[in-house]
């Protein structure tokens, strides 16, 4: 059992709940998966089975996701979950204004995490601290938002906003919520996160945990095969003397030009992934040996 499996996560779930299930209903032990996603957000959630929890460091990291920001409305947690902070209404907001605000979240952007995540700082996860009272300041680090487009528009004392986002790993678009808010002068909070492309896969293509279940119950579960989520690095086809010595670690000869990051076969048959220096294929994960 190895492979990929592109769950749906739900509602209050989790992500360790997820592969806790995971695991238990696949009885498997390795288990992991691509990217935390909160408890209140719902979508994908890659998950890694078997021997491919050596590929997720090779995953492209590229998200995409559909998120409604309640405006005038700041939280502790940057999200619904948390405790109101201030909540004034802000009636007076027009559509022209929040596309010009929106419009400098577009690219690479600083971006503080909220104080509730699963970033550890000295050792200890910011959630574990903010829970003890330790309101602990992230550091800021650098991510790239793709693009953002708006949805849909409901005015009143409390206006929300859908978003359509595409962004890096590691972006949080709670905090995109929070600095919308902070920008406009109004305050703002996430009201709901849906995660619609994780590394290259698609929402309309997941299962949920019951249609796991059922698949297998009637045998027809098959994970996604491990290659399919590298399809963004090129592949290299090697044989014989040199597959063999490549999957015992070795450094090969390959008259391509290419550099970087490369899938490896021999045939169709997927062994791992390599790096291309100076014409030498070097192997950085042998996933699967020629004996």
């Amino acid at each position: 059992m190895q492979g990929f499996l592109n769950l749906n996560k739900p509602y209050g779930w989790t992500s360790h709940d997820c592969v806790a299930r995971v695991r238990k209903l696949l009885r498997l032990k390795r288990v992991g998966h691509a990217g935390t996603l909160d408890p209140a957000a719902t979508g994908i959630l890659l998950i890694a089975l078997g021997k491919a929890t050596r590929l997720l460091q090779y995953l492209p990291g590229e998200k995409a996701y559909q998120a409604t920001v309640r405006l005038g409305v700041r939280t502790t947690t940057d999200d619904l979950e948390g405790e109101v902070i201030t909540s004034q209404p802000c009636a007076g907001l027009s559509l022209a204004d929040i596309k010009t605000a929106l419009s400098q979240f577009i690219g690479k952007i600083e971006q503080i995490p909220p104080s509730y995540s699963a970033i550890q700082v000295d050792g200890q996860r910011l959630y574990d601290l903010a829970r003890k009272g330790e309101m602990v300041l992230a550091p800021t680090r650098t991510v790239e938002v793709l693009n953002i487009e708006v949805l849909d528009w409901r005015d009143g004392d409390f206006p929300e906003l859908d978003l359509a986002l595409a962004c890096s790993a590691g972006t949080y678009i709670r905090a995109i919520a929070r600095d919308l808010g902070i920008v406009l002068n109004t305050g703002g909070t996430l009201a709901a996160l849906i995660r619609t492309e994780s590394s290259s896969f698609c929402l309309q293509d997941s299962v949920t945990l019951t249609d796991l279940e059922t698949q297998l119950q009637t045998g027809t579960f098959q994970p996604i095969p491990a290659d399919a989520a590298l399809q963004t690095l090129p592949s290299v086809n090697i044989s014989g003397t040199f597959a063999k010595k490549w999957c015992q670690g070795q450094q090969v000869p390959l008259d391509i030009d290419l550099l970087g990051l490369v899938r490896v076969y021999e045939e169709a048959r997927f062994l791992g992934i390599a790096q291309i220096q100076d014409h030498i294929l070097i192997p950085q994960m042998v996933f699967e040996p020629i004996s």
